[in-house]
């Protein structure tokens, strides 16, 4: 395997790190997500790692009556409290927690618009 098909391919490190990392923040979001998240609830889809391990791309589904700019905006704000919160979790499994960074994931919105047009 060369050295240019490692950026293609995910690891198994990183798969290994990316569940890790889903699992915990979703035990995160799930404690606090009450006052996170109130009136609605936001899932993690799926988490993509750097090959470096240095950057963490959380895929969120929002439902409820939650505006998804406006909780993207809210987690960025309290990225540092979740990041330490995570890193709480994770201590004994990573040395450096790596920067989360937060998207939405728009494949079950497609998924509903595309259950709508088939009940019509």
């Amino acid at each position: 395997m060369t050295r240019g098909e490692y950026t293609t391919m995910t690891t198994i490190r990183q798969n290994k790190v990316s569940r890790l990392l889903q699992k915990e923040m979703s035990d995160v979001f799930q404690k606090e997500g009450r006052s996170l998240f109130p009136g609605g609830m936001v899932t993690i889809t799926n988490v993509q790692v750097s090959p470096d391990l240095s950057i963490a791309k959380f895929y969120l589904s929002i439902l409820g009556k939650l505006d998804p700019k406006e909780t993207l905006a809210m987690l960025m704000d309290k990225k540092p409290e979740l990041r330490n919160a995570l890193s709480q979790k994770v201590k004994h499994q990573l040395r450096i927690v790596p920067d989360l960074r937060f998207f939405i994931d728009e494949s079950y919105e497609a998924m509903m618009r595309i259950d709508e047009l088939l009940k019509k």
